[in-house]
């Protein structure tokens, strides 16, 4: 079935909007900075048959898990951080744009011996020509697990969500998620994954999962090209990972959620152009979360998650959605 978008949905979700600053939530998962050395290309260099990037500016922002703060704080929310650095200069880096952002660092362990993963991207012409990764992606310690769920335990009974960003850095490992696990029996919160290739078996009893349809399809055993694909792909993960809900974004496709002893509901995008998708499903789940949080059911969380995914692809590069642009857009969806 199609989510159809009515007046009263506009009303909702610019309630739920003006109710975000409210939002209690707490992203674990895999910090890492983004770099972007933006240039032109007027050659090829005659060392090799490659592209010759003038660079002309560069800029750093907080990425993998710390880009889900970013778009929870882009939002008007008040997320935690908790994940790991390593005890160098792009560390250092990290800590300080989230204290220029006013975020509580204090959820950020730092392991010795453990680079900071950064990610390089070279753009050019609006174009990204290559990444560069500077990483590990070894699992933690013990010692590191363990104060890692100390600090999720403590600060649980203060936040109505907690968000799982794993990007494979080693962050979410078993024991982690065994830990919140753990944790649910006695915490009536929402845990909320954004997953990652290879890691699906761990995640099952959380409540929601937000794969793209290539991780979901690279999970079932077959590549989802139609919407018939679509439907056994989320019906499988839900029965094999025993959550409440997955949602399966689909790029310019929209999204499809999948809820427990309830319909399939497919969502338009809301997209008009689609530049870049880096990021988008960092959106994705922390709007989608923040309209948990602040009394929407999943559907009407999956709408506005939707919306605010539409505005991100539209630009070049990681990026974050404001309170304002969502509001606009929402007044800008089509009734019918």
């Amino acid at each position: 079935m199609e989510r159809i978008f009515a007046e009263q949905d506009r009303e909702l979700l610019h309630e739920a909007v003006d109710r975000f600053h409210r939002a209690r939530t707490l992203v674990l998962g895999d910090v890492m900075l983004d770099q972007y050395l933006w240039g032109k290309v007027s050659r090829i260099s005659p060392e090799a048959p490659v592209p010759v990037v003038d660079v002309q500016q560069e800029t750093k922002m907080l990425g993998g898990a710390a880009n889900v703060i970013n778009n929870i704080l882009s939002l008007g929310g008040s997320p935690i951080l908790c994940g790991v650095i390593g005890d160098d200069r792009t560390g250092r880096e990290v800590i300080t744009m989230m204290e220029q952002q006013g975020l509580s660092t204090v959820g950020i362990l730092v392991e010795k011996g453990r680079p900071t993963s950064m990610k390089t991207r070279v753009v050019a012409h609006s174009q990204q020509v290559v990444r560069v990764d500077r990483e590990s992606r070894n699992e933690l310690g013990h010692g590191m697990v363990e104060k890692i769920l100390a600090f999720v335990e403590e600060k649980a009974r203060d936040v109505d969500v907690i968000i799982v960003s794993d990007y494979g850095k080693g962050v979410v490992a078993p024991d982690v998620i065994e830990g919140l696990r753990h944790l649910k029996k006695s915490w009536d919160g929402i845990i909320a994954v954004d997953p990652k290739v290879g890691s699906f078996p761990l995640y099952r009893g959380v409540d929601v999962i937000t794969p793209n349809h290539h991780e979901a399809g690279a999970y079932c055993g077959f590549e989802i090209i139609d919407r018939e694909g679509l439907i056994a792909a989320g019906g499988q993960i839900l029965g094999h990972l025993e959550c409440q809900a997955v949602l399966i974004t689909q790029g310019e496709q929209g999204m499809t959620l999948f809820e427990h002893g309830g319909e399939v509901q497919h969502i338009r995008t809301a997209a008009k152009k689609v530049y870049d998708v880096t990021g988008a499903g960092d959106t994705v789940i922390a709007t989608f979360c923040l309209g948990l949080a602040s009394g929407l059911g999943m559907k009407d969380a999956a709408v506005i998650s939707n919306i605010a995914a539409g505005i991100v692809v539209g630009e070049v590069g990681t990026s974050t959605v404001k309170v304002e642009d969502l509001k606009k857009t929402i007044d800008k969806m089509r009734l019918e």
